[in-house]
């Protein structure tokens, strides 16, 4: 039990929810799009989001600006949260057209809402859990889309959900988070998600 709850840790690491929800929203849109479009996509968005942070990451650490991927220490989150955040602009600017991908579009910006409220809070030494802020803002954004494309999504909002609460077990089980910080990485990862909705739904 205790390997199977630290696994899901890196299992479902937020670096890994932005592809996650571009991967639902293309497998849901109803509209018509190209598959070699969608694949160009995909690529861009994996290397901005995965693995251009995970090489910052090793940098970041050879030089010993963090010590963990899980950024644990709330006085390390500054730089790579500013880094991602860049990253975001990026993806925002040049991969994700407001015109043709409404829906995505929004969903990465309520990210780079969500980011720039965990920087914030920083500045006042809370460490909003960042695990929760990814797993909740894809399960806000998955059900905005089930209501926006009238489709029954029940079994991957059931599966959502459970993993909501895998996450937050296993970060108390780590002991990387108290209660209220999982509830403020909930509550950061849903809200900008939510307020957002309005602009697409």
């Amino acid at each position: 039990m205790n390997f199977f709850l630290r696994s899901i840790s890196y299992i479902l690491h937020p670096l890994l929810m932005p592809t996650i929800g571009a991967i639902i929203y293309f497998a849901a849109a109803p509209r018509f799009i190209p598959e070699e479009i969608i694949k160009a996509k995909m690529f861009g968005l994996m290397v901005l989001t995965v693995f251009v942070p995970i090489i910052l990451f090793f940098f970041l650490k050879s030089i010993g600006t963090v010590t963990s991927i899980h950024l644990e220490n709330i006085k390390q989150r500054k730089i790579p949260l500013l880094l991602q955040s860049i990253l975001l602009i990026v993806v925002i600017k040049m991969v994700i057209d407001v015109y043709h991908y409404p829906e995505l579009y929004f969903f990465f910006l309520g990210i780079l809402f969500s980011i720039l409220s965990s920087i914030f809070m920083i500045l006042f030494n809370i460490k909003a859990s960042l695990h929760m802020i990814g797993i909740s803002g894809v399960t806000m954004f998955t059900i905005a889309l089930s209501i926006h494309f009238g489709m029954n999504l029940i079994l991957l909002l059931t599966a959502l959900m459970i993993a909501n609460g895998l996450v937050a077990t296993s970060r108390l089980h780590c002991k990387a988070h108290s209660n209220l910080e999982l509830i403020l990485g909930f509550l950061i990862g849903v809200i900008p998600q939510l307020t957002l909705v309005n602009f697409w739904l």
